[in-house]
């Protein structure tokens, strides 16, 4: 019965059966009856190869075992370009014959992924996608060019997303390592590279939308600084105008191109970016905001500058559109925070964590000078190791000291490095360069070790500087360590602990402690040299208790003022009256005795023996000779009286006195 179904195909292509069944044999394979009828069932269904890969796909894939065994090796020998589709939904073991066709081949891929540290399963699944680029574009695999690698990859993602079930990120994930193996293995010269989704069909949808002259504006601005800025700066200010475009010609169809755009224009786009949401929810930061009216002020004045044709007639973005911009202090770990979280670190059983937070933490490097590190970084100037840091952020290149364990971890690292690897990058994961997310992950798997909660890798940056500043480094020294251009990069550092400022804080505390741990009364002989002399100089001024600057000799020329009021007292019981008028020789005296008085010596203070131990009651009024003023004052005794000093005003004044209180006895004197 089998004999006659195979009797009963048509006999299609005998010399390619036949080659097909000695290649079999020499490899000591089964060629029974199965074999060829499978080869001669495909042959009789599809005689001209080139059709098969049109055929529906559940049609392609309803031949039997036998039959995608002959499409397997016509797919590896370049004769039948099955499909992406085909691949993906089949998924033919297309490695093991490969294998046999190129074994030189096969052993050198192996071994370099096992250099690489990729397990024998993960590195044959590696050299069956290898054969399935041969079947998808029928040539060798040193024929391949990285167009084709590149659309290979396309293909069999989009076959994937197509198909259900069939795993696309863990096939991403296999042709990516697969790129890693290739590179070393000298099959492509490009480093293999992490791919975010392509959007580029959305973006031509959006710029679709906007009118032909306000676009061929934009992307011509967007090709000229293509060669001058950075490419993630030239994909920002992409998305900058595209947004702006399309609020334009969704808001103002009438507006056809730049040279028509208005005030109110930019005015509704700022707005717009205060009122729409960020990804992560909430508004967006106002440094965004800031970017974005930035960019699109730019590409303004570009215009301005390059005098095109199509630009506005004025300028439309001013200073005051941008929102104030905010200047936080740079986040840093005290000093404690940073010796638990290298405490940490170092009982990581990773070693490239180890070593990055290390690297981090000692040199203030940013994440991508790190990556960007080769395997010659360290050098040896005089008795002293240095670490050249690569070109960077600032367009610039540096060396910063290395320290010692530093140097001992580094040499540890490159001692179990594959030496055979192309690159020379000093660090590499499995041949390719390590992500940036891997080092974020070490640092935050530290921090929680520590109990630190979210800590940053940029963060060991600003902690190494605030440490450095805190212990008396230049401004000059940290910013030709982190790598600043000017010193108003490294100034914010200063802001963060000010010496000066904690000086005079820490003088004016003890101060103010004194203050408010002081007794709240001296005790009698805490009086110094100063109180000494300001209670003389009060004495020396007192007038009415029984002090008097003249010399004794001399008649006392308070005398009868000092007896009037003195006998005008309720508490007097004898004294002389006083004389209702004054004489020449005493108005005379009286002015005498006002300059002497100002110029005497508390040395000179005597008692007087005319005058009265205490005065109760004071003038009521009198006339004060020409330079004498008259100052309330308070006594020991209670009793608050009047003074005669001397008086800068010229002429003579009068001044009337009222009744003091006794504060001893609390009654009118």
């Amino acid at each position: 019965m089998r004999r006659a179904r195979a009797a009963a195909l048509p006999i299609v292509r005998p010399d390619l059966v036949e080659f097909y069944l000695a290649h079999r044999a020499a490899q000591g394979m089964n060629t029974d009856h199965k074999v060829r009828w499978g080869a001669r069932a495909l042959l009789a269904a599809v005689p001209d190869l080139e059709d098969f890969r049109r055929l529906p796909l559940d049609r392609r894939l309803a031949f039997n075992h036998e039959t995608h065994r002959f499409i397997s090796w016509l797919s590896v020998t370049g004769r039948l370009q099955p499909g992406a589709d085909y691949l993906v939904a089949r998924r033919p073991r297309l490695g093991i014959v490969l294998a046999r066709t190129e074994p030189e081949l096969h052993l050198r891929f192996m071994e370099t992924a096992r250099t690489l540290g990729f397990r024998d399963t993960v590195a044959m699944t590696q050299f069956n996608l290898l054969a399935h680029f041969v079947a998808l574009f029928g040539r060798q695999p040193h024929e391949l060019q990285q167009s084709d690698w590149d659309e290979g990859r396309r293909l069999l993602l989009e076959a994937a997303r197509c198909i259900p079930n069939r795993g696309v990120k863990a096939l991403s994930t296999a042709l990516f390592n697969r790129e890693t193996t290739l590179f070393h293995c000298e099959l492509t010269d490009q480093l293999p590279r992490r791919r975010s989704p392509d959007r580029a069909d959305i973006r031509a949808r959006e710029w679709a939308c906007v009118p032909a002259g306000m676009t061929d504006t934009m992307q011509h601005y967007l090709q000229q600084i293509a060669g001058t800025l950075r490419p993630g700066t030239v994909k920002n200010a992409e998305l900058t105008l595209r947004e702006f475009a399309l609020l334009v010609a969704t808001e103002d169809a009438a507006v056809a191109c730049v040279a028509e755009l208005k005030r109110r224009h930019v005015e509704r786009y700022r707005q717009w970016l205060l009122e729409r949401p960020a990804a992560r929810g909430g508004p967006l930061h106002r440094h965004t905001v800031r970017d974005r009216l930035s960019k699109l002020r730019g590409f303004l004045r570009r215009l301005d500058e390059w005098d095109a044709a199509d630009r506005p007639p004025r300028q439309l973005i001013f200073d005051s559109d941008f929102p104030i911009a905010d200047e936080p202090l740079p986040r840093f770990l005290d000093d404690a925070a940073a010796a638990k979280l290298l405490a940490a670190a170092r009982q990581d059983p990773d070693p490239f964590a180890r070593l990055a937070i290390e690297i981090l933490a000692r040199t203030g490097m940013r994440r991508s000078e790190m990556l960007g590190l080769t395997v010659d970084a360290v050098v040896q100037i005089g008795s002293a190791y240095w670490l050249r840091v690569p070109v960077g952020k600032m367009h610039t290149d540096r060396y910063v000291p290395l320290h010692p364990q530093l140097k001992t971890l580094l040499d540890d690292w490159l001692l179990h490095r594959p030496e055979s690897l192309r690159s020379n990058l000093l660090f590499t994961d499995r041949g390719r360069p390590v992500n940036a997310s891997r080092i974020e992950a070490a640092v935050r798997k530290a921090a929680q070790q520590a109990g630190l909660g979210r800590v940053t890798p940029h963060q060991l940056r600003h902690t190494l500087a605030t440490q450095a500043i805190n212990r008396g480094m230049s401004l000059e020294a940290i910013a030709a360590l982190l790598g600043h251009r000017s010193l108003s990069m490294t100034r914010v550092y200063a802001r963060i602990a000010d010496r000066t400022v904690a000086d005079e804080y820490f003088a004016v505390s003890e101060k103010v402690e004194a203050l408010y741990d002081a007794p709240r009364q001296l005790p009698a002989d805490a009086e110094g040299t100063e109180m000494a002399k300001l209670r003389r100089e009060m004495h020396r001024r007192m007038l009415g208790n029984g002090y008097c600057d003249r010399p004794v000799e001399m008649d006392c020329h308070f005398e009868r003022s000092v007896n009037r009021a003195h006998s005008s007292s309720p508490r007097s019981s004898s004294g002389p009256p006083s004389n209702a008028s004054e004489t020449t020789r005493q108005r005379r005296d009286k002015s005498h005795a006002s300059r002497s008085s100002t110029d005497s010596s508390a040395d000179s203070m005597r008692k007087h023996p005319d005058c009265p131990a205490s005065l109760d009651v004071t003038l009521i009024s009198t006339k004060l000779p020409m330079g004498l003023q008259c100052v309330r004052t308070a006594i020991p005794s209670g009793v608050e009286l009047f003074t005669l000093h001397h008086c800068t005003v010229s002429g003579a004044s009068t001044v009337n006195v009222t009744n003091s209180t006794s504060a001893s006895e609390g009654k009118p004197g």
